[in-house]
C-alpha cells in the first residue's frame, strides 16, 4: 500500500508539473534563484554543464566521438552561461546612467520593435518577439540604446512572458525615478508551436502599465504609436 501511495503521489506531481508547464504559469515576479546562485564563476559553471549535457546526449544515444557532435557539450555550456542565460547574473545588468532632461521634453518617449530573444522556463525552448517600451520623464532621461539593453538583459534568462514585461517596467521605473512607464511584448513561443498543441500561427501579448499609462487617453496614445508604420 505504501509503494502504491508513493507511486500515486509521483504521478500526481508529474501531472501537476505538466499542467503548470503547458499552461505557461509563472510562480513569482522575481526569477526563482537559489541563494548561492553565483558562488561559482562562469568557467566552473560551463565545466559542470558541459559534463551534464554530454551525459544527456549519451543517454539519447548520440555518438560524441563524431566530429560534428564532439564539441556540442562545450558549445551548449558556453551558450547557456555567456549568452542566452547571461541575464541571470546581476553583474551583467546594464549601467542605466540617466541624464537631466535639459530640453524639458514632457511627452512620452516610445522605443518600439525591440528584439526579444528569450527562453521559456518550462521547456527551455525559444521565445521570439518584439517589445515596445515608453516612459514619460519626471526630470531625467536615458540613452535610447539602454532601453534595448535592459530588455535584452531580462530576456536573457529562463522566463515567463508576463514576468519579463513586469521586470522590464520595474527596472525602468527605478532607474528613471518615474511611475510613468509602459511595456508591451508580442512574442511567439516555440513550446506552443513546436510541441504540445503545435500551433504555429498564434502569438502572445502581455503588457505592464504604470502611472499615467493607466489613464485611457495616455494608453491609447501609446498604442497608436506602436501601431504606426514608418
Amino acid at each position: 500500500m505504501k509503494l502504491n501511495a508513493i507511486s500515486l503521489n509521483m504521478k500526481d506531481n508529474e501531472l501537476a508539473d505538466d499542467l503548470l508547464g503547458d499552461e505557461h504559469v509563472g510562480t513569482s515576479i522575481e526569477t526563482p534563484l537559489v541563494e548561492d546562485a553565483f558562488l561559482l564563476d562562469d568557467q566552473d559553471k560551463m565545466r559542470i554543464i558541459e559534463g551534464h549535457f554530454a551525459e544527456i546526449m549519451k543517454t539519447l544515444g548520440l555518438d560524441l566521438n563524431d566530429d560534428s557532435l564532439s564539441g556540442t557539450p562545450r558549445r551548449v555550456a558556453k551558450m547557456f552561461v555567456q549568452e542566452i542565460f547571461s541575464g541571470l547574473n546581476p553583474k551583467n545588468l546594464p549601467d542605466m546612467r540617466v541624464f537631466e532632461n535639459k530640453y524639458r521634453y514632457g511627452e512620452m518617449l516610445v522605443e518600439k520593435n525591440i528584439n526579444v530573444n528569450s527562453t521559456c522556463e518550462h521547456h527551455f525552448l525559444p521565445i521570439i518577439g518584439k517589445a515596445h517600451v515608453a516612459y514619460i520623464s519626471s526630470g531625467t532621461v536615458v540613452g535610447l540604446s539602454k532601453i534595448n539593453r535592459i530588455v535584452n538583459h531580462f530576456a536573457r534568462r529562463p522566463q515567463v512572458q508576463e514576468r519579463l514585461s513586469v521586470q522590464i517596467a520595474d527596472a525602468l521605473r527605478r532607474s528613471l525615478d518615474t511611475q510613468d512607464v509602459a511595456v508591451v511584448i508580442e512574442a511567439k513561443h516555440l513550446c506552443v508551436s513546436s510541441r504540445g498543441i503545435q500551433d504555429e500561427s498564434s502569438t502572445t501579448l502581455t503588457a505592464s502599465y504604470h502611472g499615467r499609462f493607466n489613464e485611457p487617453e495616455t494608453r491609447a496614445e501609446f498604442l497608436r504609436y506602436i501601431e504606426q508604420k514608418i
